[in-house]
Formats: structure tokens, C-alpha cells, sequence
């Protein structure tokens, strides 16, 4: 499935560039971030830390490095899962962005939004709300269910914590019934980041560690929706899905 999902995606960058870009080694998860003209890097560490829990918790191989791609770059169409996070607002995109992120997303690219801030309706909440209004005007942002496959796609979960608890809800882009996007307030990779010592970053409010746990396990399914989407969602899954949650 990952395969297959790079395939498209790269197939799809030879349409949006004049010369095609090769797509690396397709074995491997590598954590992409977006960057744009605001503080973008604030999670930099966290998702090197997301790369390692997914090599301890799944079968996924991946890469430690990460790797920032430029809104604009043909590149955006190697990587089927691109983290956009933020501390505060930032400038408008370009034109030339705004069309190359639609491409990716309609193409088949998830993007997974954090607001490393925890800002709501403004910060980073404002400028990220009207950055992808402007990327798909048509898939409004929408609170994500409980039902929805990101919740049991890998750990079966109940809550979206962060870092914070801002919002009870990720909210989600449908394109075509796909969540292309999902955006959390509570600064997910927050949870993960550790500094040079190895030791947690940020206190995780208001339920510490049991929460971090929680929001580890989020955007962890995050990334295996992104590489499998509806897979765990198959009916042949459901009795083992149900017995497990009992």
C-alpha cells in the first residue's frame, strides 16, 4: 500500500514540474515538515522522535532524518505524510505554494497541521485556518469523529491530545472521502520533543504522562492512515477490532 501510494504521488510530481524527480528509497518513512514563512521549525526534533516510534512500535522502517520541503517543490510528492506545524502566525503562501500543496493533497498527500502554539482563533489557529480556506475552498475543515479510521488505524483511541487539551476534536479536509488534512490545537508533536539530555521538553497538561502516552499513540496512527488509509476500516477487521476494544 505505501508502494503504491508513493507511486501515485510521484507520478503526480511530473505533472506539476518540467523534469521528474526520483522518489528515493520507497522502503522508508521519512518525516517531511513544511516550510513556510513563519516559525515552522519549532517541532524539528519531535518528528525525529516521531520516526524512532515508529521503528520501536510498528513493522515501518523509516528514517531519522528529517527533512523540510518547500511548500513550492516538486519534492512535497516524494513524502505521502507532511507535517505543517507552527508557533504563531505567518505569512500568506504563494500563489505558486498554494497550487502545489492543492495538487499534493487532491493527488493523494496527507497533511497532518499542529498547532504548536495552542492558539485558538489566533497565532498560529488564525493563519493556518486561512492558508488551507485558500489551498480547498471547497473541503472545509470538519471535527473528526470518533469513528473515523485515524482512531483505530493502529491503537484503538477514544481522545486527540497533545501537548494540551485545547480541543477535544481534530478537525479534518475530506477530499473525495479521504481526510486529505488534519489539524489538532494541542500541539501533538509537543508531547514527543526532548531536548539535548533526553528529557521531555514540555510539561504535558493537564494529564502528564498517561496523556503523552496518548498522544504518541495519535500521531502515530496518523502516519499509518496516511500510508494505509482505509485499511483498518475493511470488514474483515471489525470482530478482531471489537474483541480487542472489549
Amino acid at each position: 500500500m505505501l508502494l503504491s501510494r508513493r507511486h501515485l504521488l510521484t507520478a503526480a510530481s511530473s505533472l506539476a514540474a518540467a523534469r521528474a524527480f526520483a522518489f528515493g528509497d520507497a522502503s522508508l518513512f521519512v518525516p517531511a515538515i513544511a516550510q513556510h514563512g513563519g516559525r515552522w521549525d519549532a517541532r524539528f526534533g519531535a518528528l525525529r522522535r516521531l520516526a524512532w516510534e515508529l521503528q520501536r512500535r510498528t513493522s515501518i522502517e523509516v528514517s531519522l532524518e528529517v527533512r523540510p520541503i518547500a511548500l513550492s517543490s516538486p519534492k512535497i510528492f516524494e513524502h505521502p505524510f507532511l507535517y505543517f506545524g507552527g508557533d504563531g502566525d505567518f505569512p500568506a503562501l504563494t500563489a505558486d505554494e498554494v497550487e502545489n500543496l492543492r495538487r499534493y493533497l487532491t493527488w493523494g498527500g496527507f497533511l497532518f497541521a499542529d498547532a504548536n502554539d495552542g492558539s485558538d482563533g489566533n497565532g498560529f489557529d488564525a493563519g493556518f485556518r486561512r492558508e488551507i480556506a485558500r489551498v480547498l475552498p471547497q473541503n472545509p475543515l470538519e471535527p473528526v469523529q470518533l469513528a473515523h479510521v485515524v482512531y483505530k488505524s493502529f491503537f484503538l483511541l477514544d481522545a486527540s491530545p497533545g501537548r494540551l487539551l485545547r480541543k477535544p476534536q481534530l478537525e479534518a479536509c475530506a477530499v473525495s472521502k479521504r481526510s486529505a488534512v488534519m489539524y489538532s490545537q494541542n500541539d501533538v508533536l509537543g508531547a514527543l520533543a526532548r531536548d539535548e539530555g533526553g528529557s521531555y521538553e514540555f510539561e504535558v497538561t493537564p494529564g502528564g504522562d498517561a496523556q503523552r502516552e496518548i498522544a504518541t499513540r495519535l500521531v502515530v496512527n496518523a502516519v499509518m492512515y496516511a500510508l494505509c488509509l482505509d485499511y483498518k476500516n475493511d470488514a474483515v477487521h471489525l470482530p478482531a477490532i471489537m474483541k480487542r476494544r472489549r
